[in-house]
């Protein structure tokens, strides 16, 4: 069954959009992620406009989001006020990000440096989390099937000033990386159409020693607000978000995220950590694969120039 986009001016088959959505939503709910690094470039892969796609995206996370952060509300592990700290530096990060998105596409360069940047990000995070997680697993191992956090260890992190305790994530740091972390995040948002979770989860566990439990609920809270605020600006400010397309992937990522707020809670921290490494390599190897590789068209294009049909 197809259905028109009217923004992205295209036929898409209903079924394949939702289960794209389901499939994104099912990931949000189980890692604590908007889903957005794998979403945005599974649209462009169906050949929707990247520009479309990454608008459109930012849309369809706040519907997973809100369903994955209500399942984790209902289990007590979502960290409101260091949330709602992430969420205003989230706001200005948006801000900025969509006046960068505005700039990139008026010069021609969005969809190259939309690429680029997930490859960079993806691959980056990526390696650095599957190398953390395989050594908690040999921990884990080690102590008998205990995974071990060192709670008591410090970074430069926890000395700088305007320290603000955080009852439910039990820590006492520094208001500055909650914001700028938020910040980074909204920036994602606005240029990548992602939820920043990639970035956020490893940042909040590795950097700000926030409980593993707690990370994915707060995660999902403020990817939620701060998503829906980059959809509001993205539709007023460049027009690129087609809700005939992001009702259908909300549709699907509503229903995927409830079940896999359950998956997860089965998982140990380190085993989620691992998947979530495995799923944002994945994603890495493909698009640095489109970027590298000469695309097919380019010599349909040469024939045409030639005097083709």
């Amino acid at each position: 069954m197809n259905i028109y986009l009217p923004i992205a001016e295209m036929s898409v088959n209903i079924f394949i959009l939702f289960a794209m959505g389901g499939g994104v939503g099912f990931l949000s709910g189980m890692f604590g992620v908007g889903g957005g690094f794998l979403m945005t470039p599974l649209l462009i892969f169906y050949n929707i406009p990247p520009a479309v796609a990454v608008a459109t995206e930012a849309n369809q996370i706040v519907a997973s989001s809100f369903s994955g952060a209500l399942a984790h509300f209902r289990r007590m592990t979502v960290d409101v006020k260091l949330g709602l700290f992430m969420l205003a530096g989230g706001i200005v990060g948006s801000t900025i990000g969509v006046y960068i998105f505005q700039a990139l596409r008026d010069a021609g360069q969005l969809d190259l440096v939309i690429s680029l940047l997930y490859v960079i990000f993806l691959g980056t995070v990526g390696t650095l989390m599957m190398i953390e997680s395989l050594n908690a697993m040999r921990k884990v191992k080690k102590t008998g099937g205990v995974e071990v956090r060192k709670s008591s260890q410090h970074n430069w992190i926890h000395g700088l000033p305007f320290k603000v305790r955080f009852r439910r994530s039990k820590i006492y740091l520094s208001a500055i990386p909650v914001l700028v972390l938020g910040m980074l995040v909204g920036i994602l948002a606005s240029i990548m159409g992602v939820g920043g979770g990639f970035i956020m989860v490893p940042a909040m566990i590795y950097l700000l020693r926030v409980p593993t439990n707690v990370v994915i609920g707060t995660s999902l809270f403020q990817i939620m607000f701060t998503t829906a605020y980059t959809t509001i600006i993205q539709a007023t400010t460049n027009h690129t978000v087609d809700f005939v397309l992001a009702i259908i992937l909300m549709v699907g990522g509503v229903i995927g995220a409830q079940f896999g707020a359950q998956v997860g809670q089965k998982l140990r921290g380190d085993q989620l950590r691992a998947l979530l490494a495995l799923m944002v390599l994945a994603v890495c190897v493909r698009l640095a694969y489109d970027l590298l590789v000469t695309p097919s068209e380019l010599f349909s294009l040469a024939s045409n120039l030639g005097g083709g049909h």
